[in-house]
């Protein structure tokens, strides 16, 4: 793979008018599970690898602080929310666990490759049971216009991040 082909920095695209949140999140997963598959076909001793991993690593969590803040602590303030947020929530912490991992590992090595094999079965894990479960549970608890104030919101903290991860 060269690093032309390579997604150096996810991009969001505007709000649509009618778009909900869930139709934001779910672009991201989109960009995760490519992201994801690209670097476990990525060549041990490549830039290209380092740098999937960089855009993954970037992705992931510009996606995680803008769902936790703009879908998960509107569902935490219904009771019917609590346990799929607090769930979701430690998936995302495991899955932070296994970038801080790769990020100290030599990632030309294999117990690095077998660590990404790791986070990319939470991640595919954990984006499975967000679209068919806490989806439709948080589809329940936020009325349609709030579905689209949060798509709004979403894109504009999920931008930020990416561009502080960034420079960071």
């Amino acid at each position: 793979m060269r690093a032309s082909t390579v997604k150096k920095a996810p991009t969001t695209t505007p709000a649509r008018p009618t778009e909900s949140i869930f139709d934001a999140l779910r672009e991201s997963h989109e960009r995760q599970r490519a992201l994801c598959r690209q670097l476990l076909r990525s060549k041990p001793h490549t830039a290209d690898r380092l740098s999937i991993f960089t855009a993954l690593r970037i992705e992931l969590a510009a996606h995680a602080a803008a769902e936790e803040r703009h879908l998960y602590v509107p569902i935490l303030m219904d009771d019917r929310g609590l346990s799929p947020a607090r769930h979701a929530l430690h998936e995302h912490h495991q899955m932070d666990e296994l970038v801080e991992d790769l990020q100290v590992t030599d990632h030309s090595g294999a117990s690095w490759m077998a660590t990404a094999k790791q986070l990319s079965h939470k991640v595919h894990h954990h984006l499975r049971e967000e679209e068919k479960k806490f989806f439709q549970s948080s589809g329940k608890i936020l009325d349609d216009a709030l579905k689209m104030r949060l798509a709004k919101r979403y894109r504009r903290e999920h931008a930020r991040m990416v561009r502080s991860l960034q420079t960071a």
